[in-house]
């Protein structure tokens, strides 16, 4: 199988897999991961405020979006908010809702589930003193959460929810259905074309473990320095 392996189709392609597919992914990573982490803070804050429609309503929403499997969640976004923008805005056209838009807002309400319950975790794990403390300063609910939680939270659930951010690194492979060039859609489309399945595959596969072997490694060190902190 590897007697007529071609490294020539590899290094030629290098500027177009890295400078368009890994570009596309790793933008895509970034803004997801940003977007989700603020959301799912705040689905976090909500499910813990104790009132009883916003606890609700967030906890709805976790556990729908955890029990979906991703790529249904990307068809059905692209497919069909159209039509419900439509339906929304009583336009006779679906709303025009660009593929990288769709996929973006997608990664962010979906991961958001995730990063909430990360979130969760990390405020729970705060000493209840300190919200007290920060009550007797006169502080709000949300005020605590901003000023005295949150940032100690954040601290603690770093690693956790860098793993995560990994996690979202390799899904985002998923937006082939959506037929956007990310890293793994760039190498199929160069491996179809040059008839090059083997070289593109594995080199593709090498590369996702290269990135994320090498960024859990970074994580185990960012949480033993978190532990020492502790």
């Amino acid at each position: 199988m590897f007697s007529n392996f071609d490294f020539g189709v590899i290094t030629s392609s290098l500027p177009y897999l890295f400078g368009q597919g890994m570009v596309f992914t790793l933008t895509l990573t970034a803004l997801a991961a940003s977007g989700g982490v603020v959301f799912g803070t705040l689905l976090a804050m909500m499910r813990l405020s104790g009132l009883p429609g916003l606890k609700q309503v967030a906890k709805v929403y976790v556990e729908l979006m955890r029990s979906l499997p991703l790529v249904l969640v990307i068809f059905w976004f692209y497919f069909l908010v159209p039509y419900i923008g439509a339906w929304v805005t009583r336009s006779p056209n679906p709303v025009q809702v660009g593929a990288f838009t769709s996929a973006l807002i997608t990664f962010t309400l979906f991961e958001a589930a995730y990063f909430s319950e990360i979130m969760r975790a990390g405020i729970q794990s705060i000493p209840k003193g300190q919200t007290g403390a920060a009550s007797a300063l006169g502080l709000n609910y949300w005020q605590s959460m901003g000023f005295v939680v949150l940032p100690q939270a954040f601290r603690n659930m770093l690693p956790l929810l860098l793993t995560q951010t990994i996690v979202l690194f390799q899904d985002t492979s998923l937006v082939y259905v959506l037929s956007l060039t990310d890293f793994l859609g760039a190498s199929s489309k160069i491996a179809q074309r040059d008839g090059r399945l083997v070289e593109m595959y594995l080199f593709a596969a090498v590369v996702y473990f290269a990135v994320c072997f090498t960024a859990s490694m970074l994580v185990r060190r960012l949480q033993r320095r978190v532990a020492i902190i502790r």
